[in-house]
């Protein structure tokens, strides 16, 4: 199994990154001393606005295929330097057949989706255990509704009736919010989210995105040629395939927690002057601190029948999907909580 290295985070604008032997030096005019970070233990990079990486930095990272990422304060994506890819030309052709080949994409689109709604439910059904009442009996009838849709997506025959099934059942669990985060409002915003809730699950699904999609490069998978998501310019279409199942239980049982217990509060966001809701310089070091534990704590791997750090999820379930698209196993198995 790969060793768990980090993700290193710069948020603070004015921050230089510099290649220093094989370590990084991080450079800030307002923190003096010598600031060293050893290359061998990151696994990549993410570079809020306002951060500046050299380019003996920038070349050694491309040598050493250690990706660096460029996002918004938001943690919209911005651009990627990876350095050569993993060419493998006969995955990618596979990847590709299998997109055109509707019984294929369908089957790929049906796991994506049935895991990701199993998920939701185990995460509801959690939340169900500890509530009384009126907000217990909500809880567990939208996580049978979530069950029902899932005995409704074998006879799904289109990607378009798969997502329609995702979509109601989206659309219950949003709006179930208040359910499941004290003070939260029902649904889901985004571009610009305009609540704290929806603020925090955005930047997440933000971070997953950058793991996900460095996931899919370094076992030689397109990330741009998806199954659910199809093909869209600009979007790594399969990196936002293989979310789907990660995100109940990467992002938004973190995001629940956070604010639940008071870990995340209002004094780490702030309302911009359209409505948009954004994580102040504080909160986003919080979260991303967080997030980082997160990564540490092991989930069990049904198909593999050992437990997996969940920063190692997105590759492992990368790597599934490139070994069935090989033909090397019959089914893909998406990671679902047993």
């Amino acid at each position: 199994m790969n060793e768990l290295l980090r993700t290193l985070y710069i948020t603070t604008p004015g921050t230089s990154l510099h290649l220093d032997s094989d370590t990084i030096r991080v450079i800030h005019p307002d923190k003096p001393g010598r600031h060293l970070l050893p290359l061998v233990r990151i696994d990549d990079i993410v570079a809020f606005n306002g951060v500046t990486v050299t380019d003996d930095l920038l070349h050694r990272c491309a040598a050493d295929a250690r990706p660096v990422t460029w996002v918004t304060r938001n943690g919209r994506f911005l651009a990627r330097a990876h350095g050569p890819h993993n060419g493998n030309g006969l995955l990618r052709l596979a990847q590709a057949r299998a997109h055109d080949n509707p019984d294929h994409r369908n089957t790929l689109c049906r796991a994506f989706i049935a895991a990701k709604l199993h998920n939701y439910r185990q995460l509801i059904l959690r939340a169900a255990r500890d509530a009384t009442g009126q907000r217990q009996t909500h809880l567990r009838a939208i996580a049978e509704r979530h069950a029902t849709a899932i005995t409704d997506l074998p006879a799904a025959a289109s990607t378009e009736a798969i997502l329609g099934i995702e979509g109601r059942a989206a659309r219950d669990y949003f709006q179930s919010l208040p359910h499941l985060v004290k003070g939260a409002t029902p649904g889901r915003t985004r571009r610009p989210p305009q609540d704290p809730v929806n603020c925090l699950l955005s930047f997440g699904y933000a971070m997953l995105r950058i793991a996900v999609h460095g996931a899919c490069e370094h076992v030689g998978l397109d990330p741009h040629i998806g199954y659910l998501h199809g093909i869209r310019p600009a979007k790594p279409a399969l990196a936002l395939d293989l979310m789907e199942e990660l995100r109940p239980l990467l992002v938004d049982r973190l995001v629940f927690t956070l604010l639940n217990r008071g870990q995340i509060t209002t004094r780490h966001t702030q309302t911009e002057p359209g409505g948009a809701v954004t994580l102040t310089d504080d909160g986003r070091k919080t979260f991303l601190h967080h997030w980082s534990e997160a990564r540490e704590r092991t989930w069990h791997h049904a198909t593999l029948n050992r437990d997996i750090p969940a920063g190692l999820l997105p590759l492992l379930q990368a790597r599934l999907l490139a070994r069935h698209l090989r033909g090397d196993t019959p089914t893909y198995h998406p990671w679902t909580l047993t």
